[in-house]
């Protein structure tokens, strides 16, 4: 699941209004590809952006840097950087400017169109914050979480929502003023809730590797549903979404490889099976896997996971980057991780994240500061069309 270019943002902030209001009545009819392809300006360059965004950041002194991407449906959504919010309605063939600022974004989530959170920082600082925008990312307010600092947040609506710690959760219930701290085992790693009963865990124990857990009733109790041997432990990401549950468990890193492990769950996380075990010869073998040669993930040799966009109970997609290769890209399972396929990117970069609000649309972000660029897919990740490219290094 921001700007103060008043002029511009008049208009979107009335369009996002509209297609709210839209949304309540039935689908939204947006730009036809015909007519977008008859605009000059159509998925070209940097749409004039780059100028007023490298104005108005608060970051002038940097290059202009994406950092995510968020899409409500397959035509309207937004992309973050530091210093500036863009967004388009009409499948990226036009984007306008929607904040230039202090908030330098590290993720957006947006329930609607005219309600967003993200967690953000400020130039020469190292803390993260959660800010909200009640009219589509023209102006943001600060909200005080005292003793927390998110790594995460999901929110299903402009009220409910979760935010992850390093080793933590928490629910709010009256968009993100207060928040109620969720029972977790000790030596948490990584949590997901999709309901407010029913949630998972990655747990380190040292010594052995990583445990999956989880809950059916809001974190009262944890059931250990599979113990995956590690030489080291150094972090995990969970996501959740319907019946379907991933997990990437992280080995060591060296000369710019990381070794990692996919786990996939497609029956609320009671049985899991390993999807890759990508072993480096820089960072060792992966947790579970003893070996080289047990898979790899996306964007092949020595890629970097990215974020992982899951769609209804079958559909996961996970984007990709290498350092050592200098591209991008993703690997997919339409069957809860029975299957997997890498595609990589005609393009340049090396790290990268997505945004797939369905299950063949999606839109994958190159955040690396070397040719910073959005592009779409509509089948699945096997061809992409550029839709912006901003200057980069």
């Amino acid at each position: 699941m921001t700007t103060k270019s008043t002029t511009t943002w008049k208009r979107i902030g009335a369009l996002a209004l509209s297609l709210t209001m839209a949304w309540g009545l039935g689908p939204v009819h947006m730009q036809s590809d015909a007519s977008a392809a008859s605009s000059p300006t159509c998925g070209s360059g940097d749409h004039g952006l780059s100028a007023a965004l490298n104005k108005g950041s608060g970051v002038e002194d940097q290059r202009l840097q994406f950092t995510d991407i968020d899409f409500l449906n397959n035509t309207t959504g937004r992309a973050a950087g530091e210093g500036f919010l863009i967004g388009t309605s009409n499948a990226g063939c036009t984007w306008q400017s929607i904040y230039t600022g202090q908030w330098q974004f590290t993720q957006l989530d947006f329930p609607n169109n005219v309600n967003g959170f993200a967690l953000a920082q400020i130039k020469d600082s190292a803390k993260t914050y959660l800010i909200r925008t009640a009219d589509g990312g023209s102006h943001w307010k600060r909200l005080d979480t005292p003793g927390i600092q998110f790594k995460r947040i999901n929110f299903i609506s402009k009220n409910e929502g979760y935010g992850y710690t390093y080793n933590g959760a928490y629910r709010t219930q009256d968009g993100g003023l207060t928040w109620t701290e969720i029972n977790t085992p000790a030596n948490t790693r990584s949590v997901a809730f999709t309901t407010d009963k029913q949630g998972y865990a990655v747990v380190v124990v040292p010594g052995s590797g990583y445990h999956l857990l989880w809950t059916s009733d809001g974190g009262k109790n944890w059931t250990t549903s599979l113990r995956i041997v590690s030489a080291a432990w150094t972090g995990a990401d969970l996501y959740a979404n319907g019946k379907q549950v991933w997990a990437v468990l992280y080995g060591d890193a060296g000369m710019s490889q990381q070794s990692y492990s996919l786990y996939a769950s497609g029956n609320e996380g009671r049985n899991w099976r390993q999807v890759f075990a990508q072993s480096t010869a820089g960072g060792g073998p992966a947790p579970g896997g003893n070996s080289l040669g047990k898979g790899k993930g996306p964007a092949d040799p020595g890629g970097h996971p990215g974020n992982i966009a899951l769609i209804g109970n079958q559909t996961a997609y996970l984007s990709g980057g290498s350092p050592a290769a200098g591209k991008v890209g993703i690997g997919r399972s339409y069957d809860a991780g029975s299957t997997w396929k890498n595609v990589d990117l005609d393009g340049t970069g090396y790290s990268s994240r997505i945004s797939f609000p369905s299950v063949k649309t999606g839109w994958l972000v190159v955040t690396s500061n070397d040719s910073p660029a959005i592009y779409e897919t509509t089948d699945g990740g096997s061809t992409w069309k550029q839709k912006i490219l901003l200057p980069g290094e």
